[in-house]
């Protein structure tokens, strides 16, 4: 159920999830501003980049699902003069087409590379992906899935890819019989990706999945044991935790490098100016939080291993907007967590660009911002000791193809499995039953850190 008490989000307070919820609505939502975007200045530069969503813009609500085409806008702010901050250490006169993979070791020889196939050539696809294989060293570009047969090959052609390597959605199931492809990468809707894993799966493939990995967690589950059935490994692509910055961000909370940890905050935000298919609940499922969202969740969870046991959510649609139809605007929930930490979180489609996370600690605070582009990251901190690391920065999406690469190679199980998915669907479902009831929800307690992840990135 959405909240729209005087157009209005409420506040979630840190002093407990039952009383979390401001009376006065309107003194709480400003206040909710002031301390998550306190870090937030104006914005300096916009980029296209799809940065912070595998997001994606349906041009034609009657266009089969096969014509989907994706498409991201992303901005930062910088980062205000009481933090000192370390962004990505490039050299001079140097551009994004320079990135490469962080992963270790010398790039393979073509021979020896895992061939990949993409299934949905949109915007991510075509920005981001195809060139992060330019930048791979352990994967190459094999084959492409697409519902539009002269744009398959038109791409195909244009990336190297032999012309009998070009699928349609139909003719999809051939792929088993390819030996060029060892790994499918689904880059569809939400709702289809259970669909192609299960193919993919039964085609005798390994699979590296967008997130968010489905729209419901029985769909997860369905996922996994396809994949356990088929014997073939399952990769769901979250991208921050391959990303050195935000590497460097979980060292700083696991060793403990400015004491224990008492709260995290995070905000992912965008504004969304007509209808898309992140806009359709039946293909999306979550709207915000499952495009934007997520990587709050993620992030957090990846940052400190262990898994939250209640959320306590609200959500805001504004009335007569068709934009929101079917999904909520914006969201804001609470996170509690075994040691104590609490994580205030903030998603929507309907506001300022925003990207962040801060860590509070007992002697410092550090985060980044912003934190959940494709790049121009900065990590933040305060004090100025000890000093934070130059990273070199990297193509994420050529980082994660490496990184599954050599899973297929060495026999690993990726770091960020189907199991990590599926519990971040659960976090999603309870977010908006919190939401819809007004409660907090309580979740399974887990003692054991990084639970669902497997072989860390080398």
């Amino acid at each position: 159920m959405s909240s729209n008490v005087n157009g209005r989000l409420p506040l979630l307070l840190t002093g407990g999830l039952g009383e979390g919820i401001c009376a006065n609505v309107e003194k709480a939502i400003a206040s909710e501003a002031t301390k998550i975007f306190q870090c937030m200045r104006r914005e300096v530069r916009a980029a296209y980049c799809c940065g912070t969503a595998a997001g994606a813009r349906l041009t034609n609500q009657r266009r089969r699902r096969s014509r989907i085409h994706i498409m991201e806008t992303t901005s930062f702010a910088p980062v205000p003069d009481l933090f000192r901050f370390a962004a990505a250490a490039e050299p001079a006169g140097s551009s994004a087409q320079r990135r490469t993979s962080a992963a270790q070791d010398e790039p393979l020889p073509e021979e020896e590379r895992v061939g990949f196939a993409v299934v949905g050539v949109g915007g991510l696809t075509q920005e981001q992906l195809l060139p992060a294989f330019r930048a791979s060293k352990r994967a190459k570009l094999t084959a492409l899935v697409s519902g539009d047969p002269a744009k398959g090959q038109k791409l195909a052609e244009k990336n190297g890819v032999n012309s009998e390597n070009v699928y349609d959605y139909k003719s999809f199931d051939r792929i088993r019989d390819n030996k060029d492809v060892q790994v499918v990468y689904v880059v569809l809707p939400n709702s289809m990706h259970a669909e192609f894993t299960e193919r993919s799966a039964r085609a005798g493939k390994h699979i590296l999945c967008e997130k968010p990995m489905e729209v419901t967690s029985m769909k997860c589950q369905q996922m996994i044991d396809a994949c356990k059935k088929a014997k073939v490994k399952l990769m769901i692509g979250y991208r921050i935790q391959y990303e050195l910055m935000n590497r460097a961000m979980q060292r700083l909370v696991r060793e403990k490098t400015f004491g224990e940890v008492k709260y995290i905050e995070s905000a992912n935000g965008q504004r969304v100016e007509e209808w898309e298919w992140r806009l359709s609940k039946s293909l999306s499922g979550s709207g915000a939080v499952g495009d934007v969202g997520i990587y709050c969740i993620n992030t957090i969870r990846f940052l400190l291993g262990s898994e939250p046991t209640e959320v306590f959510a609200r959500t805001f649609r504004p009335p007569n907007d068709s934009r929101f139809r079917e999904v909520d605007a914006t969201a804001i929930w609470q996170m509690r967590f075994p040691t104590g930490v609490l994580a205030n979180c903030m998603c929507s489609f309907d506001t300022y660009r925003a990207s962040s996370y801060r860590v509070v600690a007992e002697r410092g605070l550090f985060g980044m911002d912003p934190a959940f582009l494709y790049h121009g990251l900065k990590m933040v901190a305060q004090p100025d000791a000890p000093s934070l690391p130059k990273i070199r920065e990297s193509d994420h999406f050529a980082t994660e193809l490496d990184h599954m690469a050599d899973c297929v190679i060495n026999d690993r199980v990726p770091y960020t499995p189907g199991e990590e998915g599926l519990q971040d669907q659960r976090i999603i479902e309870a977010i908006f039953e919190s939401a819809r009831t007004g409660r907090a929800v309580t979740l399974p307690r887990f003692e054991k850190l990084d639970l669902f992840r497997g072989s860390p990135p080398l």
